[in-house]
C-alpha cells in the first residue's frame, strides 16, 4: 500500500471517526484495524478506572465486528507514562476475541511496544516460549488502532495474565470458599519490583511477592496464609545448609522443566528486567513451584541503556529485581548448572536461533506496511523510555535483533560452561526421573482417565467425551490390541475403535484441534493405531495417534461431563499439560476368544508393483497362496480409497494424479508404501 492511499484512509477514518456507519472503518495496512470511540470522546486519563466506549474490529478480510458496552482504560507501571500508552479493554461478555486456539475472555491487553522499535520483542519471546515446554505464551496479534478518531500506531492484542483455560490454565478455587476447599492451589504469583497490589515479603531474601490469583478482593485469610507459608518454606529450603541436597534442599519445591526453560529464557533474551518482575505459579495439590508465563520483554534483547552491551552479560548479576537472589543461589548448586547447561545445548542442537531468526523475517514481513505508518507517527528516532536509539531505519534495528541473538545465544555457552562446578557429577544423582516403564496391557479392559479431572474417557453418539468414572459403565472401558509397535483401542460398549479423523495436512503442531470419535475396527487404518508414552515420575501417559501424530487432550481442561476430547498440539509440554496426560486402570477380564493370528509372510517373498499403463496396483509373489493379507490406499490428505485383497490387487485408474499411501499389516506387524501416480 502506497504512502499517499495510507494517507487517504487515514484522513477518511478520522473524517468521520464519531460516525458508525460501517464503510467509516477501514483497514489502514495489511494488518486489522482496532477502532474504539469513548462515550462522550472522553479522554482515558486513568490505569484504574475503566470508561465505556464502543469498539469495531476490522479483520483482514475486512469483515467489521462491533463490540457495544466495551471498557477501556490505561495500564502498565512506567509505559503508562510514555507517549504512546497501552491500554487494557474489557467485553461486556467473555469473548474469543482471537479466534480457536485462544482464551474466551473479557479481559485483553493493547500493548503499545513504544520502547521497542522492532515492535516484535514481546511476541518473539512468546513465540520463544512455544519453542520450549513453557506451557502458557501470551498471544501476539498485530493491529492498527486509532482512539476517539487519533490513530495511535501499531499494537499488539495480547492476554491479560490470568488464571483461565487457554491463558495461565491452572486449577481455579472455590468461592466463596467452602468447608471442603482444597486450597493447596492453584495460585498465580509474581516477583513484583513495584511491590503493587496484594504483596508480601519473603522471610528470608525480603522478596516482594504479589498475588495475582485468587483475587484480591476474593481471597480468604486462609488461602493468604497457605501460599506465604509456602513460599516461605521454598525459600527456607534454597538459603539453608543442605540446599544441595535432593531430598532435603529446595529442589522437591521447583519443578525443573519449566525453572530451567523460563530462566534460559530470561538470559537468551537478556530481558533487564526479567528478575525483577517474574511470574510463577502452584497447581493444586503438587507441592512444586512453575515458573512463567514470560512477560514484558519490550527492553530485553540489549535494549535498554541502563545497561549496554548486554551481549556479554548475564541477568542474574547485570540485571535488576531481587529474584536474581534466588538464581545466583541456585548457581551455586551444582545440580543446577548442570540442569542449565543440559538444557540449553539441548534447545541449541534443536535450533532454537535459527528458529527465531525465520520468525523474526516473517514479522518483519508482516509488520512493514504497519510500521511505516507508526513511525510516522512517532519517529523512530525518537527515545520514547529506556531503549537504546541506534538507528534510522525500521530494517536496521531488525537486523540488530537477529544479531544480538546470534551472538548472544553463542556467548551463553561459554558462561554457562563457566558457571559448571568443577567436582563431577555424583553417580546415580537424581537430576531427572526415572525412564518409566513402557505401558503392558493385560488380558483386561482398561478405564482411561484423565489426569486434571480424573474423569473417564467415554463414547456418546460415536463421539469420544469424558464422563464421571463410573464402576461397571461399559462405554468407559477399553480393549488395547497390540499391532506390532502401536495399540488399537476398542470400545468395549460400541465395538469401535478409537480413531482421529483429522483431515488435511497433519504433523504434532499442525491442523490440531479435531474431536476424536470412534470408527469400525481396522488395523490397517493410522488413524486407528496409538501408542501409549510413559511420561517420567508420572503414573501417565501421552496418547499419541500414528497418522496425525497429535496428542489426545482434554478440550480447555473443562471438568464438565461431556466435555470433548480432541486431537491436540503435540510437544514439550505434554509432560506439562495434565490435559492430555491419561492414567490407565484395568477393570474387568476379557473372556472373548483371541482373534486368530494372521499366518507371518517375510517380506522377501512378496514385493508391492504398480504399473502405469495397465494402473494396476498389486503385489506379486512367487507363492502367491501365501498373499492372504489385505492393503489400503490412502490419499495425501488421509481419506481412504480403496481396500484391496493382496491377491486381487486394485485398479488405479479412477483414481486422479497425486501421491497415496498403501498400508498393510503382516505378521502382526505395519508397513506402508508411497506411490505417486503422475
Amino acid at each position: 500500500m502506497t504512502r499517499c492511499i495510507r494517507h487517504a484512509l487515514l484522513a477518511l477514518c478520522l473524517l468521520f471517526a464519531g460516525d458508525v456507519w460501517a464503510e467509516d472503518f477501514v483497514r489502514l495496512t495489511n494488518l486489522p484495524a482496532i477502532y474504539i470511540e469513548t462515550f462522550n470522546q472522553a479522554p482515558i486519563v486513568s490505569k484504574t478506572e475503566y470508561i465505556y466506549a464502543t469498539m469495531h474490529y476490522v479483520d483482514e478480510e475486512d469483515n467489521i465486528v462491533r463490540y457495544d458496552s466495551l471498557q477501556i482504560r490505561g495500564r502498565g507501571n512506567s509505559t503508562w507514562w510514555i507517549a504512546k500508552k497501552p491500554y487494557r479493554i474489557k467485553f461486556k461478555e467473555k469473548e474469543k476475541f482471537l479466534g480457536k486456539g485462544y482464551a474466551k475472555a473479557r479481559s485483553w491487553t493493547l500493548l503499545a511496544n513504544a520502547a521497542d522499535k522492532s515492535l516484535m520483542r514481546n511476541a518473539i519471546t512468546s513465540l520463544m516460549g512455544e519453542f520450549t515446554t513453557l506451557r502458557f505464551n501470551p498471544a501476539a496479534k498485530f493491529v492498527d488502532f486509532i482512539l476517539n478518531g487519533d490513530y495511535c500506531g501499531s499494537y499488539q492484542i495480547s492476554d491479560q495474565v490470568e488464571v483461565r483455560p487457554h491463558r495461565v490454565n491452572i486449577a481455579e478455587q472455590d468461592f466463596p470458599l467452602a468447608d471442603t476447599s482444597d486450597i493447596s492451589g492453584g495460585y498465580l504469583l509474581e516477583v513484583d519490583g513495584f511491590y503493587d497490589g496484594n504483596c508480601f515479603t519473603t522471610s528470608h531474601y525480603a522478596m516482594p511477592i504479589r498475588i495475582h490469583y485468587p483475587d484480591e478482593d476474593e481471597i480468604a485469610p486462609e488461602q493468604n496464609e497457605y501460599i506465604r507459608q509456602h513460599i516461605n518454606n521454598f525459600e527456607a529450603a534454597l538459603c539453608g545448609d543442605d540446599y544441595t541436597d535432593a531430598e532435603r534442599g529446595y529442589r522437591q519445591w521447583v519443578d525443573s522443566t519449566s525453572l530451567a526453560d523460563w530462566y534460559i529464557c530470561t538470559e537468551l533474551s537478556a530481558n533487564v528486567d526479567g528478575l525483577w518482575s517474574t511470574y510463577f505459579y502452584k497447581e493444586q495439590n503438587d507441592p512444586r513451584i512453575f515458573w512463567g508465563p514470560l512477560w514484558d520483554f519490550d527492553i530485553a534483547y540489549n535494549n535498554d541503556y541502563r545497561i549496554p552491551a548486554t551481549t556479554t552479560k548475564l541477568m542474574t548479576t547485570d540485571g535488576f529485581g531481587q529474584a536474581r537472589s534466588w538464581t545466583n543461589r541456585m548457581w551455586t548448586d551444582p545440580w543446577f548448572a548442570r540442569l542449565i547447561n543440559r538444557r540449553y545445548a539441548e534447545l541449541l542442537d534443536a535450533g532454537i536461533a535459527d528458529y527465531l531468526y525465520s520468525k523474526i523475517d516473517s514479522m518483519e514481513l508482516l509488520l512493514q506496511e504497519s510500521q511505516e505508518l507508526n513511525y510516522e507517527k512517532w519517529g523512530i528516532d525518537r527515545q520514547m523510555y529506556h531503549e537504546i536509539v541506534l538507528y534510522s531505519s525500521y530494517s536496521q534495528y531488525v537486523a540488530d535483533l537477529k544479531t544480538f541473538i546470534a551472538e548472544h545465544s553463542a556467548w551463553l555457552t561459554t558462561a554457562f560452561a563457566a558457571l559448571m562446578p568443577d567436582e563431577p557429577e555424583t553417580p546415580g544423582e537424581p537430576d531427572e526421573p526415572e525412564t518409566p516403564a513402557p505401558f503392558v496391557p493385560d488380558n483386561f479392559y482398561y478405564r482411561l482417565t484423565n489426569a486434571r479431572t480424573g474423569k473417564a474417557v467415554d463414547v456418546e453418539n460415536a463421539n469420544i467425551v469424558q464422563y464421571t468414572s463410573t464402576e461397571g459403565r461399559a462405554s468407559q472401558e477399553w480393549q488395547f490390541k497390540t499391532v506390532g509397535d502401536y495399540f488399537q483401542i476398542i470400545n468395549r460398549a460400541a465395538g469401535l475403535a478409537l480413531n482421529d479423523p483429522t483431515l488435511g495436512e497433519v504433523g504434532p503442531t499442525v491442523n490440531v484441534g479435531t474431536a476424536l470419535n470412534v470408527a469400525l475396527p481396522d488395523e490397517t487404518d493410522f488413524r486407528q493405531l496409538w501408542t501409549m508414552s510413559p511420561i517420567a515420575g508420572s503414573d501417565c501417559y501421552n496418547l499419541i495417534n500414528l497418522y496425525t501424530a497429535h496428542a489426545a487432550n482434554l478440550s480447555g481442561g473443562a471438568a464438565d461431563d461431556y466435555t470433548p476430547i480432541i486431537s491436540y498440539t503435540n510437544d514439550g509440554r505434554n509432560t506439562e499439560s495434565q490435559n492430555r496426560q491419561w492414567r490407565a486402570e484395568a477393570t474387568t477380564e476379557i473372556t472373548d476368544s483371541p482373534t486368530t493370528a494372521i499366518a507371518p509372510i517375510e517380506p522377501a517373498e512378496y514385493a508391492l508393483a504398480y504399473h502405469p499403463e495397465a494402473h494396476r496396483l498389486h503385489f506379486e509373489s512367487a507363492t502367491p497362496e501365501l498373499l492372504t493379507f489385505e492393503a489400503a490406499v490412502y490419499a495425501a490428505d488421509g481419506r481412504k480409497v480403496a481396500r484391496f485383497a493382496a491377491s486381487e490387487g486394485y485398479d488405479m485408474s479412477h483414481e486422479p494424479r497425486g501421491t497415496y499411501i498403501v498400508v498393510w499389516r503382516v505378521d502382526n506387524q505395519i508397513r506402508h508404501a508411497k506411490l505417486s501416480i503422475q
